[in-house]
């Protein structure tokens, strides 16, 4: 009698549970789920959004072939064809091995370095042979656009936040109002943002113009010059991304117990000795957490080059999420734009299933 009174107990706990879940998985399921279905729907399509908008059966069924425009093309080959970041890619995996079999990384961290050295070994490789051709001729260069800002913002906001994170880990008053300080700009919009770094890299009335001439140096047209643009836009989202990541490197500082510390100066190990043997391999789960949010984060990037450069010059600052924007927007070719949008998430989703590998890792 007793276990049936516990098991309608444990029903109605049940039903409740799913009672209190419902509005969130409602939510999640319409704006969410369902959208991402839609677009995957819409990818397989020649979807025309004028058309479509004046005429619902405008739209037609053409299977995969939007993927093959989009990534595709005529007599494409594979190729040592960028040796630089071919090559790169051939030495992180190398690494990724070798510090494995010294037990330096963590296995999911071992994996997650070799996969995303081997992408930078395969997908410079594709390059169109004799008589070949993209059949978009921007997606891939605008791709290796992409991923060039997301090399240089996710290593820049992290080793920043790092470095600043340790120098503001006291709990001094000072200490408190310069981390409220450097977090502010976190708090800011992108429209925010990027209006202040157009002032800062004006070559006419800028601060940085002001200092180049202050020392006898010519300006630099930042924004408009092909060698600088991808420069200033890394710069003004390093310094927009640099509060969330210092919050969570003064969180894992601070979970390091002092007595480690206090063992480490017996051993004379103070100062960078300190920081090198014992703060970065206690801080390597939170590091790890950093990276994988930021890849994903930056992968998103859109008002910084919409804003900033118009995605210019020469097409030098052009990204995904921008160029999906145009492409489904602009040119209203919807079915294309979904293609692409699909690609974007497949990068992401595969970043979001390691993060969540390495949070389940045991410690």
């Amino acid at each position: 009698m007793q276990d049936l009174k516990a098991s309608k107990k444990r029903m109605s706990q049940t039903q409740a549970a799913w009672l209190l879940l419902a509005p969130f998985l409602l939510t999640y399921g319409l704006f969410l789920v369902y959208p991402f279905f839609r677009g995957f729907w819409i990818s397989l399509h020649d979807w025309n959004l004028l058309a479509v908008a004046f005429n619902p059966d405008a739209k037609e069924f053409i299977g995969l072939r939007n993927y093959e425009r989009v990534m595709w093309g005529r007599n494409i080959e594979w190729g040592f064809a960028s040796p630089f970041w071919q090559g790169l890619g051939v030495l992180g995996l190398a690494a990724s091995a070798y510090l494995r079999r010294v037990d330096r990384l963590s296995r999911f961290n071992a994996i997650a370095l070799g996969v995303a050295s081997l992408l930078l070994v395969v997908l410079p490789g594709f390059h169109p042979g004799e008589e070949g051709r993209w059949y978009d001729r921007r997606f891939w260069p605008t791709v290796g656009n992409t991923l060039l800002f997301v090399a240089l913002a996710v290593p820049g906001v992290t080793i920043s936040a790092l470095f600043l994170a340790a120098a503001l880990n006291g709990e001094t008053r000072a200490m408190g109002v310069l981390r409220t300080l450097f977090f502010l700009s976190q708090v800011l919009s992108v429209t925010v943002v990027t209006l202040i770094w157009q002032i800062m890299f004006s070559p006419r009335q800028g601060l940085i113009a002001n200092i180049t001439e202050t020392f006898g140096g010519i300006p630099i047209n930042w924004l408009t010059d092909e060698q600088f643009a991808m420069a200033a836009i890394v710069i003004a989202t390093i310094w927009w991304s640099l509060g969330i990541a210092m919050i969570l490197f003064l969180a894992g500082l601070q979970d390091i117990s002092k007595d480690i510390y206090e063992a480490a100066a017996l051993d004379n190990a103070k100062g960078v000795k300190a920081f090198w043997f014992v703060t970065l391999p206690n801080l390597q789960r939170t590091i790890t957490l950093v990276v994988v949010l930021q890849i994903i984060l930056h992968f998103q990037v859109f008002g910084q080059s919409h804003l900033m450069t118009q995605g210019g010059p020469n097409d030098t600052t052009q990204v995904l999420v921008r160029y999906i924007y145009q492409t489904g927007f602009r040119d209203s070719e919807l079915g294309r734009a979904s293609a692409m949008a699909v690609f974007l998430f497949v990068i992401m989703g595969t970043f979001s299933v390691i993060q969540f590998i390495i949070g389940r890792e045991k410690e």
